[in-house]
């Protein structure tokens, strides 16, 4: 958040003798001010969880507040305990930043009083537009770092260090949504680095700026708008060229994450091999006749992986299915007539645990 964000917020509060709350036009919390002691739920939520809820955004913008030029009155709703409040649309150039909330359930503001504070609104619109633009200039730069262009790559981290001057070494992180809305950049330490890149939102984060809470606030940022969110995270990049290769490893780490899960490049172990070759090579090298069988048969192929993934123990490869060991003894048997591969076999074991491990992250059909 700016200072002088904060000092308008203050300046409006004092004017209009109210408690007031500066907003993005997401509804994130971007500054407020105290004045005496009235508060509602809403003002309350919006303080504590940095923002308003979708119930709270859509009942105010039902009030065309995203399109007014000038105040606009909202009324109290006593069944939801919510106050009356007077909204002041913080526009620049005709476009809409954000929204100045004052609490006034007396409508103690007169129009001449809220006219008064309209300046204050233009300056934070104007502060707020700067922000976005630097914002979106900077996201062109680190869309330049992803470039396959080294030359395109090299200009970006001379740019880049020369206005952002990120503090090394530098963690790259890839989030996947199934829409890529950029982050909303309130919400984000002025540090980090973002940019939408072949569909991947990457977070370029210094040293200085701890990674794992940068990207649990990303996360929620983009659940709130896309559902659940694949993570992967690749450091260090000791330098702004090395950036591109963080992302190439980054977003391995996110494709094979599950939803909701970050992943790390350095506990891939064998999924390291998808940053070596295209997938279709890579099933073309791991998979056999009877591997590819195997695997038209889930069952019998998550037995195999987990007897693998513990080290042939049939104890704990039982337990672990809850199934009974003559069971497993039987699947086992099985899963080696259909792969012709021996399970006591180090060579055959090694074929198969490749096999399963790359087979669900392999995209064999171009896509």
């Amino acid at each position: 958040m700016a200072p002088d964000l904060q000092d308008i917020v203050e300046q409006a509060a004092d004017l209009l003798r109210a408690p007031a709350t500066l907003e993005d036009r997401d509804f994130h919390l971007v500054a407020y001010a105290a004045h005496g002691d009235t508060i509602d739920p809403v003002r309350m939520d919006s303080i504590l969880h940095r923002r308003a809820s979708e119930a709270v955004r859509a009942r105010f913008e039902r009030h065309g507040i995203a399109r007014a030029t000038g105040p606009v009155r909202i009324p109290a709703d006593t069944s939801l305990g919510q106050l009356g409040r007077l909204c002041l649309p913080v526009r620049w150039n005709n476009v809409t930043y954000g929204y100045l909330w004052l609490l006034d359930d007396q409508e103690r503001i007169t129009s001449a009083q809220a006219a008064k504070a309209m300046p204050l609104c233009e300056r934070a619109a104007l502060l707020m537009a700067r922000q976005a633009r630097e914002r979106d200039d900077l996201a062109w730069k680190v869309a330049d770092l992803l470039s396959t262009d080294p030359e395109t790559r090299a200009q970006a981290a001379d740019d880049l260090s020369g206005a952002a001057a990120p503090d090394t070494p530098l963690t790259v992180a890839v989030l996947r949504t199934p829409s890529p809305e950029p982050l909303n950049p309130w919400q984000l330490h002025h540090s980090v680095l973002t940019t939408v890149w072949q569909r991947d939102h990457v977070l370029v984060i210094p040293a200085s700026t701890p990674t794992a809470p940068t990207l649990d606030r990303a996360r929620r940022l983009l659940e709130e708008r896309n559902g659940p969110v694949r993570a992967g995270v690749y450091s260090p990049c000791a330098t702004l060229e090395d950036v591109h290769e963080g992302w190439l490893r980054a977003r391995i780490a996110a494709r094979t994450a599950a939803p909701g899960e970050t992943r790390d490049w350095a506990d891939l172990g064998a999924l390291r091999l998808l940053r070596t070759a295209g997938d279709e090579a890579l099933a073309q090298t791991t998979q056999t006749p009877g591997t590819t069988r195997l695997l038209q048969h889930p069952d019998l192929a998550e037995t195999a992986r987990t007897y693998l993934d513990l080290a042939g123990s049939v104890q704990q490869t039982a337990k672990a299915l809850n199934i009974h060991r003559q069971t497993l003894y039987h699947r086992l048997r099985r899963i080696e007539d259909l792969t012709a591969l021996s399970l006591t076999s180090g060579q055959d074991r090694l074929t198969l645990h490749l096999a399963l491990t790359l087979a669900p992250h392999l995209r064999q059909d171009g896509s």
